[in-house]
């Protein structure tokens, strides 16, 4: 085989390497082993200058252009129609029926009833990009009027999901959503010297940013949705033109469902409002399009719009608004945090008084001011974020940094990008939450404690250390407000109850920073006792998957401190015995497998059948994709469902795991 025989072979399975990985989310080769490839492809380019349009090289985006050019579309782009009430989409879905009956009363060919796709509207910038005859992508274009836009082919090509080369026989344009994920968008902003806004400005910016480098370090993604142009046989119905794109590689979202009545499209409607906030980029809307394309072609269009599809717009998720005030706060570990406090505003249903800040070099970073009036966005968080200044009005000053903790008035330290108080011993918000955290569900589970009544352990009975919780008696607890003879037994003995604990029970409930629950478990399953956990070095710990060097630095630390070092040691004279025991998993179907839990089960918590399926060897995870194994859907199933069974997953009920479980041991 000569090298350009070697390059064509190298170029085909690294494009289907990457389909494989970012389209399909299921690779089938090792990173090491994409690497040695690309390496070769690399090399062998270099040695011959032969480098095909389509070759995965040409991602990289190592140029700056001089100016956009002009592209006009073989296909029109057309602006949706909008409704923004129930009431509009009724009078839309009316027209709609109506012109179908009535052309129905004469035609000799009957349409069909109406059926309407529904589908997300993606907040991003739209892309249209042309195949050629050889299936090679030849142009990719902004929608720019509709008729004409401007050519990003080398910023698209930066886009790691969408295909450079297909198997195709006839030119034709498809239409798309450039879109930046949350994962993306966080991670660009971590090392940004000017943070981004938003989503929506991160792509767009990308996108028509002439420096391609740049757009390639936005890691931006496409979703595809309609073809605007194409040679060849055409498309009876919309669900047939989705098919066609999917099955051409290109990335296509896995919502897409069918309405026939007001109904269902008021039912989609609600579906996803009530997901978007949990998905990993932003939508602004759903779209209802007619299904058969006849139907459509005979319905037309206005000057702007089909008048066969109609966008249902949603509240918007940003807003702006005064930053009026700051508010710095202490949490459990000392770390004082900035909460912003603002004119009050109206969106996505909800008015909003505070903001986060996250701390000085946050601020900093994003140029924000008291008095500015800034951007906010609300996605997971009850509280929303500060994203960035909208204005910069003329009475507007700079925030300044407490010097003393605003709880007991001691000095604050900087310990990186945060600032901290070191009064561990008496600043009530540290000791409160510290006492709640350690008595919490998850870590020595103590129950019957609340943060109300860790603060009255703090105000009127001095306790100052987690340790002090175990000197309680009975008469000190009934002289507490609300505190009679039998709530305070339940405490102690609750209290007493909790010393005979797991291991990894223990290491969550001591606040080490940056470790949760399922750190807390690698840790305990790692070490196997305290004392190798608190003598574990950094190379021990970043051996542990899932364990970085922020973390393992937190750990390592954290047992250097004179004051954990005493608290444990007083913990353990106490007689709080933390303990191991090593779980022997049987063979069993679960075993390796990812499992996903939704709905509500009727014999178990969700924190049991998390305990449950790990104690199987299964991994747990919170979100369903292709790597997903099973889906154990309990009553009122959710999103996960929907989408397991767009994906194709195997769902279980509760009756059919218990009846695996029961099988399983001679598997």
């Amino acid at each position: 085989m000569d090298k350009k025989e070697r390059i064509n072979e190298l170029v085909k399975e690294l494009n289907q390497y990457a389909y494989e990985y970012y389209v399909l989310s299921s690779p089938t080769v090792s990173d090491k082993d994409y690497d040695v490839k690309y390496d070769e492809l690399v090399r062998l380019q270099n040695e011959t200058g032969y480098v095909l349009p389509y070759s995965p090289t040409e991602r990289v985006g190592d140029v700056v252009l001089d100016e956009f050019q002009k592209y006009t579309h073989k296909g029109r782009l057309w602006s949706l129609g909008k409704a923004q009430s129930i009431e509009e989409l009724k009078d839309w879905h009316e027209k709609n029926l109506k012109f179908v009956e009535e052309y129905n009363k004469t035609a000799t060919e009957k349409l069909p009833p109406i059926k309407y796709i529904a589908s997300k509207k993606f907040d991003g910038l739209t892309i249209n990009c042309t195949y050629d005859e050889d299936g090679v992508l030849v142009s990719a274009a902004t929608r720019g009027t509709g008729i004409t836009g401007e050519q990003v082919l080398a910023q698209a090509k930066t886009i790691k999901s969408l295909p450079l080369k297909i198997k195709n026989d006839s030119l034709f344009e498809v239409h798309g959503e450039v879109i930046m994920t949350r994962e993306a968008f966080d991670k660009y902003n971590e090392t940004a010297a000017v943070p981004l806004k938003n989503l929506r400005n991160g792509a767009a910016g990308a996108l028509r940013n002439l420096n391609v480098k740049e757009t390639a370090k936005r890691n931006l993604s496409a979703l595809f949705y309609d073809v605007g142009y194409k040679e060849g046989k055409q498309f009876e119905t919309y669900s047939e033109m989705m098919k066609f794109i999917k099955d051409k590689g290109m990335p296509v979202d896995d919502y897409l469902e069918e309405c026939t009545t007001l109904d269902d499209m008021v039912k989609q409607i609600n579906y996803i409002h009530d997901i978007r906030f949990d998905l990993d980029y932003d939508i602004d809307g759903i779209v209802f399009a007619i299904d058969d394309v006849r139907t459509r072609e005979l319905m037309g269009f206005t000057i702007k719009f089909p008048k066969w599809a109609l966008a249902y717009k949603f509240e918007a998720q940003e807003a702006t608004t005064k930053l009026i005030d700051v508010e710095w706060n202490v949490g459990r570990s000392g770390r004082v945090a900035p909460t912003a406090i603002l004119q009050p505003v109206d969106f996505a249903g909800v008015t909003v008084k505070r903001a986060t800040l996250n701390n000085m070099d946050d601020i900093k970073r994003k140029g924000v001011k008291l008095n500015a009036d800034v951007f906010i966005r609300r996605s997971n968080d009850v509280i929303p974020e500060i994203m960035g200044v909208a204005k910069m009005n003329d009475d507007a000053v700079d925030i300044e940094p407490p010097e003393f903790c605003p709880a007991c008035g001691s000095r604050l330290i900087q310990d990186g990008v945060h600032i901290f108080c070191e009064n561990t011993l008496s600043c009530k918000p540290q000791m409160v939450k510290s006492i709640v955290h350690y008595g919490c569900r998850e870590a020595m589970n103590i129950a019957g404690f609340s943060e109300k009544t860790a603060e009255q352990l703090f105000e009127s009975l001095n306790i100052k250390s987690i340790s002090d919780l175990y000197k309680l008696t009975t008469e000190q607890l009934e002289g507490l407000e609300r505190f009679g003879k039998k709530k305070a037994q339940n405490l102690l003995d609750s209290i007493e109850k909790s010393k005979d604990c797991e291991l990894s029970a223990f290491i969550y409930a001591l606040g080490i920073p940056n470790v949760g629950v399922k750190t807390a478990k690698d840790l305990a399953k790692t070490f196997k006792n305290l004392d190798n956990i608190k003598s574990a070095t950094f190379e021990q710990l970043v051996a542990i998957p899932d364990i970085g060097d922020i973390v393992a630095v937190s750990i390592v630390d954290f047992f250097k401190d004179e004051i954990v070092e005493k608290t444990i040691n007083e913990l353990l004279e106490i007689g709080v015995k933390p303990h191991f025991e090593e779980t022997e998993v049987k063979e069993n179907v679960f075993e390796g497998k990812t499992v996903v839990v939704t709905g509500t089960l009727k014999n178990y918590s969700r924190s049991s059948i998390k305990e449950k399926l790990e104690s199987l060897g299964a991994k747990v995870s919170g979100s369903v994709s292709k790597k997903t194994d099973y889906v154990l859907a309990g009553e009122e199933a959710g999103s996960k469902y929907t989408k397991a069974l767009d994906l194709g997953v195997a769902i279980l009920s509760e009756d059919e795991f218990e009846e695996m479980l029961g099988g399983s041991t001679n598997a």
